[in-house]
């Protein structure tokens, strides 16, 4: 299985130097992925380089390798973000997770008022830790090149304030417009996109209000209803598609 493998942010990824795993990075290579000096594998700085890198020496506790070659990815513009409602049964970390992998560049926990799950004082900070750490996985199993930020969990209210110039994008099956045609600014340096994700229950009629005042586009994926799970991602794919990303 193709696997990305992350260097610590001091390192940096110039071809014939020398760079290290160590922690969890050497002991997947080594224990996991029984990683053989010789052998290549592909590295990256979680910034947007990627390498192509030879190990020269291998234990659990570090891992050496040489850069052979160095990529510098064009990023796409305008950013794309997903605000995603927090949801009961691991939805949300599934949403997340496959959004790394379609390509995301920061990911907002969303507080909505129907929201069953909730997280208040440490469950906060250690909710967003922990969706900071499964972006990070889905990055370097996804070969992107670049980590997605995980921002503090906020009310509806909480991101408007925040993000006033973000184009946005907010999800309901009863949209008059498809995804597909809403209207949206694709110029290079344009104000991120963001793609709003109501929880299992609907968007409450306050934060349905406060979108629309926003200038929010509402946008439909289809007749159907979708999972919290799946409609971020499937978004994000068609307004990759659209913007020509990819």
């Amino acid at each position: 299985m193709a696997h990305l493998y992350l260097v610590d942010s001091a390192q940096r990824l110039i071809a014939g130097h020398t760079v290290a795993l160590v922690d969890d990075e050497a002991r997947h290579a080594a224990k996991a992925a029984r990683l053989r000096v010789g052998e290549r594998v592909s590295v990256g700085d979680g910034r947007g380089v990627t390498a192509l890198a030879e190990a020269t020496s291998v234990s659990p506790e570090r891992v050496e390798l040489v850069v052979l070659e160095t990529h510098h990815p064009e990023g796409w513009s305008p950013e794309l973000w997903l605000v995603q409602s927090l949801a009961k049964g691991g939805r949300d970390e599934q949403a997340i997770e496959q959004a790394t992998e379609v390509g995301v560049d920061a990911v907002v926990p969303l507080a909505a008022a129907r929201s069953v799950v909730r997280w208040e004082a440490d469950k906060a900070l250690k909710g967003q830790a922990r969706w900071q750490k499964i972006v990070t996985e889905a990055t370097k199993q996804s070969l992107q090149p670049t980590i997605p930020t995980v921002q503090p969990v906020v009310t509806i209210q909480g991101f408007l304030e925040q993000a006033a110039s973000v184009q946005l994008i907010a999800l309901d099956h009863r949209a008059d417009h498809n995804i597909l045609d809403v209207s949206l600014d694709p110029l290079e340096g344009a104000a991120p996109i963001a793609v709003l994700v109501g929880p299992e229950g609907g968007w409450s009629d306050e934060e349905r209000d406060a979108l629309t005042v926003s200038g929010a586009a509402w946008a439909s994926l289809g007749p159907g209803v979708l999972r919290a799970s799946s409609a971020g991602p499937i978004a994000l794919a068609l307004v990759h598609a659209r913007l020509r990303h990819w």
